[in-house]
């Protein structure tokens, strides 16, 4: 049974995600505030958090950055009135995995709660499998990336792009290409967040950030891992 923590302060979006949720695939708890996500993530484990943007005791942008603080794993979904492109931009490139407008269309936002749910076991667009390069081994079946002996801290993000960028090493992927793959959004507005993903995985894998040893920036194009 998969966990899913709803974190809303709207009564009837609250009723309206649990009547549809299917007791049976899932289980769902309820917040109305950021307090009570915060001692709801302490003392649980969840598949997925839904959050809203607007909830009465802090803004759900900060919110979002606090829990990637402390939980780097657990996919965030977004679910917001806020329909303006640099909301979405803001709320991806702080670890957010997907953003949904109100008013949303309840067929829609289950299919993309099971989607979000079964790429952060395994992405689409890989098979499971190993990549062993330098200190660096991935483990796609288990979603574990360590160097020497230590396990990277990566969110669900920042995990397929390493996968995607290491099981294709030398190949040059644009900015619009991770996107597509990693994100399934083509439109180019949101690339920063791909910039911003990027930046943070290199933080936790490289030694030297001014000379990168795994994924390196092919000018004027996009990125690679090294061969």
């Amino acid at each position: 049974m998969q966990k899913i923590l709803l974190i809303e302060d709207d009564p009837d979006i609250t009723k309206l995600i649990s009547l549809h949720l299917d007791d049976s695939q899932y289980m769902l708890t309820c917040c109305k505030s950021g307090e009570e996500a915060i001692i709801n993530l302490d003392s649980n484990n969840y598949n997925l958090l839904m959050l809203d943007i607007g909830l009465p005791d802090v803004n759900g942008m900060e919110l979002c950055k606090q829990i990637r603080q402390r939980d780097s794993h657990t996919p965030v979904m977004m679910i917001t009135c806020h329909s303006e492109e640099s909301d979405k931009v803001l709320a991806l490139e702080l670890g957010a995995d997907d953003y949904v407008t109100k008013p949303f269309g309840i067929l829609e936002l289950l299919a993309r709660i099971k989607a979000i749910i079964r790429r952060s076991v395994l992405p689409e667009h890989s098979e499971p499998g190993f990549v062993r390069y330098n200190e660096l081994f991935i483990d796609s079946g288990k979603r574990k990336a360590t160097k020497g002996t230590t396990r990277l801290d990566l969110t669900v993000k920042e995990f397929d792009l390493l996968w995607l960028l290491a099981s294709n090493p030398g190949k040059i992927f644009t900015r619009k290409d991770l996107l597509e793959k990693i994100w399934g959004f083509s439109f180019s507005g949101y690339e920063h967040a791909v910039t911003s993903h990027i930046n943070r995985l290199r933080l936790k894998l490289e030694n030297n950030l001014n000379q990168p040893a795994y994924i390196l920036t092919a000018w004027g194009s996009g990125y690679r891992f090294a061969e």
